[in-house]
C-alpha cells in the first residue's frame, strides 16, 4: 500500500516544479525587495506581491517558513482542544495559501476552506499549489481588501499569518474584532521580533476582551507577564531548505531556523499546558534550566537534574515550545 506524502513533503515538491524556470538572479532581487518590505516598520495598504516574479520569489522564500511556523501554532493549538477538528477554515491574508497547507497537515480531512488575499497573483499561485493536495483543490480564492470594510461569514477557525504588519493599527484592529466574531478559533502568527510579538500582544487582549480564552502558547489567559520592552515571546521552528530554496536565499545550510510569535484563542473549552518552554533549554552536566510560562502568570526558571529520574530523560528531549511537564508525567 502506497503511503500518501505529507503535506510537508508536496509542498515542497510542488513549489520546485512551479518555479523551475524562474532566474535565480531575477528570484534573488524580487526577495531582498520582499525581506525590507516584510521587516520593515511602515504599513501599507497596497499588496506587498505585485506579479508574478514577486509571487513565485515569496514562495521560494517565505512559503516553506510560513508553514512550519503555523503548523507549529497549530499542533499547540490542537493539543489543547483535542477532539476538535474545524469544519469550515478562512485564511485571511493568506496570499499563495501556506496557512491552508498547514491546517491540512494538522487536521487531516475535507472542509470548506476560503483564502482571502489583496494580491491575485498570489491567489493565481497558490491556486495552482493547492491542486497537488486532495484536501485543498475545492478551496476558494477571492481577492479582498484587508482593510475597514472587511467581512467574514461565521466559520470555525480563522486563520492570519504575517499579515498584521502590513496593515495599519485601524485596519489590525478592524482585522482581529472581525475574526473574533465569526470564529470558534483564532490563530494569529507573526515574525518573532519584539514588533511581531507586540502585534500579537495587542491581538490576544482584543481576543480575550470578545471572550476568547487563549488556547496557546500560554498556560492562562490573564495579561502576558514579560515585560514591554525587556523581552518578548516567541518560538523557534525548523524550515527544510530546497536547493532551489538555498539559491534564492543565498544560504547553504540544508535547514534554518524560523522564528514565531504567535496566539491560539477560541471559544472552545480548552485545557491549555500546564506551562510553556518559552526559550531554548539549556542542558548542562547534570541537569537541564527550563525557561517557563507559568500558570500563575509568571516567569520562572527550573532546574532538573539527575535526581529527579525518568523527568531529567524527558527534560533532556524537550524542546523550545513544548508544554512542561509533558501529558505523561
Amino acid at each position: 500500500m502506497t503511503v500518501p506524502a505529507l503535506p510537508s513533503d508536496t509542498l515542497r515538491t510542488t513549489l520546485a516544479g512551479l518555479l523551475d524556470g524562474l532566474p535565480p538572479k531575477q528570484a534573488a532581487q524580487a526577495v531582498e525587495r520582499l525581506i525590507a518590505n516584510y521587516r520593515g516598520a511602515t504599513p501599507t495598504d497596497a499588496p506587498i506581491l505585485r506579479d508574478r516574479a514577486d509571487v513565485a520569489a515569496y514562495a521560494a522564500y517565505r512559503m516553506p517558513a510560513t508553514f512550519e511556523a503555523v503548523h507549529a501554532a497549530l499542533e499547540a493549538f490542537a493539543e489543547a482542544t483535542p477532539g476538535w477538528t474545524p469544519a469550515g477554515h478562512i485564511d485571511v491574508g493568506g496570499g499563495t495559501g501556506a496557512a491552508t497547507w498547514a491546517v491540512a497537515a494538522t487536521w487531516p480531512g475535507d472542509r470548506a476552506v476560503t483564502v482571502l488575499d489583496w494580491a491575485e497573483p498570489a491567489l493565481a499561485l497558490g491556486r495552482e499549489i493547492a491542486a497537488a493536495h486532495p484536501a485543498l483543490r475545492d478551496t476558494r480564492w477571492e481577492r479582498v481588501r484587508i482593510g475597514s470594510d472587511l467581512t467574514l461569514p461565521a466559520t470555525d477557525l480563522v486563520t492570519v499569518s504575517y499579515v498584521l504588519n502590513e496593515l495599519t493599527p485601524a485596519d489590525r484592529t478592524t482585522l482581529v474584532d472581525t475574526a473574533a466574531a465569526a470564529a470558534q478559533a483564532v490563530v494569529i502568527v507573526e515574525a518573532g521580533t519584539p514588533a511581531g510579538y507586540a502585534r500579537v500582544i495587542e491581538a490576544r487582549d482584543r481576543l480575550i476582551a470578545a471572550g476568547f480564552r487563549i488556547a496557546a502558547p500560554c498556560p492562562h489567559s490573564a495579561a502576558c507577564p514579560i515585560v514591554p520592552g525587556e523581552d518578548w515571546c516567541h518560538f523557534s521552528a525548523r524550515v527544510s531548505r530546497s536547493s532551489l530554496h538555498r539559491k534564492v536565499k543565498g544560504g547553504s545550510l540544508p535547514y534554518e531556523d524560523e522564528k514565531f510569535s504567535y496566539v491560539a484563542a477560541t471559544r472552545l473549552p480548552t485545557t491549555p499546558a500546564p506551562a510553556r518552554v518559552v526559550r531554548r533549554p539549556q542542558i548542562r552536566k547534570g541537569q537541564v534550566l527550563l525557561d517557563l510560562c507559568e500558570p500563575d502568570e509568571q516567569l520562572t526558571r527550573r532546574t532538573i537534574t539527575k535526581r529527579h529520574g525518568a523527568l531529567y530523560k524527558t527534560a533532556r528531549d524537550t524542546a523550545w515550545g513544548d508544554p512542561w511537564p509533558p501529558a505523561d508525567h
